[in-house]
């Protein structure tokens, strides 16, 4: 795909791509070529609420896109763990891991016949797991998040009354079932809810940086709505995409950075129709230097596996903001040619080099790959317990606006980091004047342990009163063993 792009963003096409949906784990990002814009997911203000309600009267919220027959009203059905419930080969139970995640033929008919079976995620499909318990007989089916997916919650079109419950409610599910000598609950469908707080929240399952393949290049690049996201459907595929299932729709609720990504694509098209003579680095420029990283509430963004607050691999430069993108005030432009200089400075082959770019590259240019034009910096040291580390970096900034504008700027510093900008102010007489500043980055005396790395986070912000134009500041700071 990175080639493919490559040749687009040539002919001034922007190329966005799913961050891919390996999260929470660190490291899982993909699609992270520097001339591709990478997006990850967010949830947004509205769910889709369905309560499991436990015959102790704890109510336990979950989330669901169930339209069939309900459970009997106000009847508590008995409620069993898959892996409690495995068939019987030669009088005993065998396949526990299997039955807990309820795969196909695993379940032991005569124990889950007209129960709720609680399924651990994993092995296949959310959809499929209330498909096994269906042909076992069961009544119900919970799907339970387990580590590391935290308390993201999908919800999706069961075939039978089921629902979807976070990692923590999982245990005080498994609980419950284990101390009590008769366990039984009911399920309840809400339906929609809007103005859910807080939002919007990282989704659970985004992947997160930072790229194994450029550390240099902060990925993803923004986040966008990717969780329960209405969208068009092909008729001849069922809601919950089984062959076993007759339901068909023109819509359905989707989930994933295959719907986050759409949403930027779409962006991107609003912003080269609003600036045709924009390339595809000042419009992904303008997205990230736009971003927003506060929820509705004006609080940082949250990370949906913990709900602790989100880092920069988890949210890039932020949550675009169309409306802010239009008008930038300021954009990092970045040619073919610089993005050559990029591969040269990150150590690939020549002939990799050409492969990408499809024609001779020559890499007698001295360059950096923290050098490359990108709305964000990050960098990478050794760390010392004995001497302070620097480094030098510049960017180059074009003005978009109409009229002329002097930019100042503001520094957050990362913890333990100084970060020194030259000059503190720029001034733009005319629309497509360009400046440079440089960023001076001295990371304090630090001792990291053998073979961990540690990350802290800043940002620059120019403004000319107006319009705020941010870059996100990375530093890592690593240690060998």
């Amino acid at each position: 795909m990175a080639i493919g792009a490559f040749g687009a963003m040539e002919m001034g096409i922007l190329v966005s791509a799913s961050a891919g949906n390996e999260g929470p784990t660190k490291m899982t990002v993909t699609n992270v070529a520097p001339w591709m814009t990478t997006v990850g997911a967010s949830t947004i203000d509205r769910r889709f609420r369905a309560d499991l309600v436990l015959e102790d009267g704890r109510v336990i919220n979950g989330a669901s896109l169930y339209t069939g027959v309900p459970l009997p009203e106000k009847t508590y059905l008995p409620l069993v763990y898959g892996g409690n419930a495995s068939r019987i080969v030669g009088g005993r139970r065998a396949g526990s891991f299997s039955a807990a995640i309820c795969t196909a033929e695993s379940l032991d008919e005569e124990t889950v016949r007209g129960k709720i079976v609680v399924c651990d995620r994993g092995g296949n499909p959310r959809v499929a797991k209330g498909e096994v318990v269906k042909k076992a007989g069961g009544a119900g089916v919970v799907v339970a998040n387990v580590p590391p997916i935290g308390e993201g919650l999908v919800a999706d079109s069961h075939l039978i009354p089921g629902l979807a419950v976070t990692e923590s409610a999982r245990l005080t599910i498994r609980e419950y079932i284990n101390s009590s000598p008769n366990p039984r609950a009911t399920m309840v469908f809400l339906g929609t809810e809007i103005g859910v707080k807080p939002a919007p929240v990282v989704a659970s399952f985004s992947a997160r940086g930072p790229s194994i393949e450029s550390p240099y290049v902060l990925k993803p690049d923004v986040i966008a709505p990717g969780v329960n996201i209405l969208a068009a459907w092909p008729d001849g595929v069922a809601p919950s995409e089984l062959s076993s299932d007759s339901r068909r729709t023109e819509f359905n609720v989707a989930s994933g950075t295959s719907m986050s990504c759409p949403h930027v694509s779409g962006v991107a098209a609003l912003l080269k129709g609003a600036h045709a003579d924009w390339s595809p680095a000042m419009i992904r420029s303008a997205m990230m230097t736009t971003a927003y990283s506060q929820d509705s509430e004006g609080k940082p963004l949250l990370d949906e596996k913990a709900y602790n607050v989100s880092t920069v691999w988890d949210i890039g430069a932020g949550h675009v903001d169309p409306e802010k993108a239009v008008d930038p005030g300021l954009v990092y432009d970045i040619s073919p040619n610089n993005y050559a200089n990029f591969l040269c400075a990150s150590n690939f082959t020549r002939r990799e080099i050409r492969q990408i770019a499809r024609r001779p590259i020559s890499c007698s240019k001295k360059q950096k790959p923290w050098d490359l034009n990108y709305p964000a910096i990050s960098v990478e040291f050794e760390a010392s317990a004995e001497k302070d580390l620097e480094i030098m970096v510049t960017r180059t900034v074009t003005h978009v606006s109409e009229s002329a504008a002097i930019y100042g700027v503001t520094v957050s510093n990362p913890k333990g980091v100084t970060l020194t900008v030259n000059p503190a102010k720029m001034e733009f007489k005319s629309k497509g004047e360009k400046q440079s500043y440089s960023v001076r980055i001295k990371v304090d005396k630090l001792a990291v342990a053998p073979g961990n790395i540690v990350t802290e986070a800043g940002k620059i912000a120019w403004s000319d009163g107006r319009r705020q134009v941010v870059s996100p500041v990375v530093v890592m700071l690593k240690q060998g063993f």
